[in-house]
């Protein structure tokens, strides 16, 4: 027999099915196709290079923290290439290394704030990251989440308690934005 979770009466529908996608979604993608299309374009513009290369460019940029997966990669080079805005260098070659096109070129340049957009959000990615591992940092956000997380796992939490944890954490939200 299936337990079924009390919702708190307060919960209204739009609030409960909120909430459940919010559980249901892991992470949101960093990148999609054609952000990662125009990445591999600006990369390509500096010189011939294989889908690993590409993959390690973007990594680097990221420092570390975001890296494209083969499976986005490699279809992205195949549909550049029938685009036509990129050439293999040479198809006989073990690992094919690729470079940009005029019709590349065209792109990128008809692109050049979405790139600039782009990598700005894989540099704050790594600045965020490098920022978050500051330990007074660290250690407050684990006391938060521990804290958090245990009043929250309490079965009936009253409309107040949920009034007052919901307050703290716009609190604490507007003191950070405005520190």
């Amino acid at each position: 027999m299936k337990q079924q979770r009390d919702v708190p009466e307060h919960a209204d529908a739009a609030q409960r099915a909120s909430c459940a996608g919010a559980r249901r979604k892991r992470r949101e993608r960093m990148l999609d196709a054609s952000d990662i299309r125009l990445l591999m374009l600006h990369f390509l513009a500096s010189g011939a290079a294989h889908g690993y290369e590409l993959i390690k460019s973007v990594e680097e940029l990221s420092k570390g923290e975001y890296s494209p997966s083969p499976g986005i990669i490699y279809p992205n080079l195949t549909l550049l290439e029938e685009m036509d805005a990129i050439r293999v260098v040479d198809a006989q070659a073990t690992r094919k290394a690729y470079a940009l096109n005029d019709a590349g070129r065209v792109l990128l340049a008809e692109n050049g704030e979405n790139v600039a957009v782009i990598i700005g959000r894989l540099t704050s990615l790594a600045i965020l990251v490098n920022n978050r591992s500051i330990p007074q940092v660290e250690q407050a956000i684990h006391t938060l989440r521990y804290t958090l997380n245990h009043r929250l796992s309490q079965e009936q939490i009253s409309p107040a308690t949920v009034e007052i944890v919901v307050a703290a954490l716009q609190d604490a939200a507007e003191k950070i934005a405005n520190s």
